[in-house]
């Protein structure tokens, strides 16, 4: 049994909703976040840049202490409802460790983005916090209509009206039905906490997992070492968001990337469920993690609800 997560309130006209930028460099990106800016205040919300978010400290979007600066101020102010990450990369498991949830238990906020951020979404998880898997600043693009499902599915997730979703069929489907929390994120973050404290008990879950430019074997060896470590013992199902920009290998894998993960997978029963349209391209829709969800896997079509 898992128990009910914090679920912090809806945003409502008004509400304000903080940028930061915990993990990679913003440059030339300021169009991207003005847009972002510009996007909020259309939903008649207010919109709070971090101090830092245009800093630069190398591979970073400023030092770690910058960084988590922006981020405990935004979660310790009573005013902001939202946090919005600018852009994932890498950077935000440095500052992990280094963040206090005290305040945010008091006023709890909607945390929202993909990829590096999985890392938080993790730490959130595992406090007690519903978040939101979602579009981040850099993934708007200057025609938004090209953007528009992860938009719309973002501001209705964040105004209390997530989508349910019914998934495009594929072959290699493992059918069955499951209930659980929806947890996860992308792959490397995934396999990178390990280990440590902000590793998910995935014990009666449901597991949406995404990733970008990794090899085929890369992905085999994250899943083998997860299963090693039995990160899918008492899993309940799986679903499979984008696998974009795969590399190839000059000695080439030899199956597709879903029969790939059917394979490492295949001495468990849960249901896995491919085609899930989120993760790094553009139509990447919002996941309330941490929220109750039901899995219904067919050949044909899955259903994704939640409840």
């Amino acid at each position: 049994m898992t128990s009910e997560l914090i679920r912090p309130p809806y945003l409502k006209e008004g509400d304000t909703v903080a940028i930061v930028a915990p993990s990679g460099i913003l440059k030339n990106r300021e169009r991207e976040v003005q847009q972002a800016v510009d996007l909020l205040k259309s939903w008649d919300l207010h919109a709070t840049v971090g101090k830092h978010v245009f800093s630069k400290a190398n591979h970073f979007a400023g030092t770690d202490a910058e960084r988590c600066e922006d981020l405990q101020k935004a979660m310790d102010d009573p005013t902001i409802s939202a946090i919005w990450c600018a852009r994932g990369g890498y950077g935000t498991v440095r500052i992990l460790d280094k963040l206090d949830y005290t305040k945010l238990k008091e006023n709890p906020k909607w945390i929202i983005g993909y990829s590096d951020i999985t890392a938080l979404h993790n730490q959130l998880h595992n406090q007690g916090f519903e978040s939101l898997h979602a579009l981040m600043c850099v993934s708007l693009t200057k025609d938004i209509s090209e953007v528009q499902e992860s938009v719309d599915t973002f501001k209705a997730a964040l105004f209390g009206k997530p989508k349910n979703y019914d998934l495009e069929g594929s072959k290699y489907n493992r059918e069955g039905e499951a209930k659980g929390q929806l947890i996860g994120g992308n792959l490397t973050m995934l396999h990178t906490m390990l280990g440590s404290d902000t590793s998910l008990d995935t014990s009666g879950k449901i597991l949406f997992i995404e990733e970008i430019g990794e090899y085929k074997y890369h992905i085999d060896r994250m899943l083998q070492s997860m299963k090693r470590a039995g990160y899918f013992e008492n899993l309940k199902g799986l679903v499979v968001g984008d696998m974009s920009k795969l590399r190839k290998n000059t000695t080439l894998w030899g199956t597709s990337i879903e029969q790939l993960i059917l394979d490492a997978l295949e001495e468990y029963d849960f249901p896995i469920a491919f085609n899930m349209p989120a993760g790094h391209e553009k139509d990447n829709r919002a996941l309330v993690l941490g929220r109750e969800v039901e899995l219904k896997v067919g050949k044909d079509k899955s259903n994704l609800h939640f409840k």
